[in-house]
């Protein structure tokens, strides 16, 4: 896989040549971010960071993503029906991680009252790499599950007409044209525009739930456009406004503002920061009424990493999917290693053996959005510090995956064009819409590949790390 465009990348005129034209083409087609300085102003505008070229992803794995995502969208809505589950699978991390236990109350407090909630709209992204640690070929490992507010499918669906302009700009017209076609936000609209129509008022708006700082609105803005185009009126929101002028009426229906909102697509309330007292009583009030949720509460819960170690445990998939042979033996087959750290004698002994072996493994705490997870040293002193607490229990371990680097430019506004030893990981868009208990929808919507450079262990493209990217099937 390494040295797929070694020979491009020792023509350094025509490496010049081609950054300027790819940060051209992105403004061009609209890959585009906020600066830094003024995040929620559109008057200076400035290109989402990308790679000068596509990275070398192997087919078969690329394919094997494809193929499992619908299986994944099946597992996440059965997991979010399962309160036995969900409530078993918390219990440790509720006792020590506020933030779980805030969203566990708010979902116990819904199902006491009853869902007002009928139609069920789940927008997940499965994270994965390549595995080149064993012997033989590379293996995809899933990362993560991201059930809630999983971004860049707007940017990705324009970042694939940016390497195809430097593929030409370099002479490669036959290796431009191998690029995969990707639009995730058409995807992502249907679901919504499912979801929407299904509600059944046609007057009612979908409501973006967004964060107070707004860097990424154009990715966003990319799913809006396609709703607009559908004749689907969109309003954005903050939980503050919802705090202020949301309301529900005695069916339970959301209004904001005095607009009746069928949907709500929540593109933030994925880490603690985004709460304060008003707006914990802005997302019960949401999860309370009729609206679709995406995510509803437990679906979110579903997605969090207690339940992603839980799922790796012999026997559980067959628990939550009776019957679906096929799908379990597709869906086992991403797993990495996956140990509970929970109090007790098997999680003692998985600790003792990550601070013996501290480059083995990778800490995750329950937090989306990146940059969170420990690794090496790091890792050992925070496991050291709280190996014989209940705090513990609020993360779980993961084996470290092992990638092949490869050589790319990573293009950022302001910053020197050098080469960078890189590593990828690619995600995979799933769409369901279910109504009542049937699955009215179940796709996969399109890919996202990000890659960084080797020095950074973790974080994506909205933390400043990562950077968008196309692949290129080998």
């Amino acid at each position: 896989m390494a040295g797929l465009w070694d020979a491009v990348l020792r023509g350094e005129a025509a490496v010049r040549r081609a950054a300027t034209a790819a940060v051209d083409t992105a403004l061009l087609e609209g890959v585009l971010m906020r600066t830094e300085a003024e995040p929620n102003a559109s008057d200076v505008v400035s290109y989402a960071p990308f790679t000068l070229l596509p990275s070398a992803v192997p087919s078969a794995l690329f394919e094997q993503a494809y193929a499992v995502q619908q299986d994944f969208n099946v597992l996440v809505d059965a997991i979010s029906q399962n309160k036995e589950f969900l409530e078993r699978t918390l219990a440790s991390t509720i006792k020590v991680d506020d933030f779980t236990a805030r969203l566990f109350r708010i979902h116990l407090q819904v199902l006491e009252e009853g869902l007002a909630q009928s139609v069920f709209l789940g927008i997940n992204r499965s994270d994965y790499m390549f595995d080149c640690g064993a012997p033989g070929v590379p293996a995809l490992k899933q990362i993560e599950i991201n059930t809630i507010a999983a971004s860049f499918g707007g940017l990705a669906s324009r970042t694939t007409a940016v390497h195809r302009r430097v593929l030409k700009v370099l002479g490669m017209s036959e290796e431009a044209s191998r690029l995969l076609p990707n639009n995730p936000s058409e995807g992502l609209a249907s679901g919504i525009a499912k979801a929407w129509e299904l509600y059944g008022s046609r007057s009612a708006v979908v409501m973006f739930l967004v964060e107070q700082v707004q860097r990424n609105i154009f990715d966003q803005r990319c799913v809006e456009n396609e709703l607009w185009n559908r004749n689907i009126r969109v309003i954005r929101k903050r939980f503050r406004d919802v705090f202020e002028k949301g309301s529900l009426d005695d069916a339970r229906r959301l209004f904001v503002d005095g607009q009746e909102v069928a949907v709500v697509y929540y593109r933030e309330g994925y880490v603690p920061k985004n709460y304060d007292q008003q707006n914990w009583e802005a997302r019960l009030l949401l999860e309370r009424s009729r609206a679709v949720k995406c995510p509803d509460i437990a679906t979110q819960l579903a997605g969090t990493k207690k339940v992603q170690q839980e799922l790796s445990r012999p026997g559980m998939l067959e628990k939550l999917l009776p019957g679906r042979a096929e799908a379990i033996a597709r869906i086992r087959a991403t797993f990495a290693g996956l140990y509970s750290l929970d109090v007790g004698e098997e999680g003692d002994k998985i600790a003792a053996t990550a601070i013996a072996n501290p480059d083995r493994f990778v800490l995750k705490p329950q937090r989306e959005g990146g940059g969170n997870n420990l690794y090496g040293e790091e890792l050992r002193q925070v496991l050291e510090k709280i190996k014989d607490s209940p705090e513990r229990t609020s993360y779980i371990l993961m084996d470290k995956i092992q990638p092949q680097p490869a050589t790319n430019y990573l293009l950022r506004a302001h910053s020197p064009l050098k080469a960078s030893e890189c590593i990828s990981e690619l995600g995979i868009f799933g769409v369901y819409v279910r109504q009542g208990k049937e699955l009215v929808m179940n796709e996969v919507a399109g890919h996202l590949l990000r890659t960084k450079a080797v020095e950074h262990a973790d974080g994506g493209v909205a933390a400043g790390v990562a950077v968008l990217d196309t692949p290129y099937l080998v």
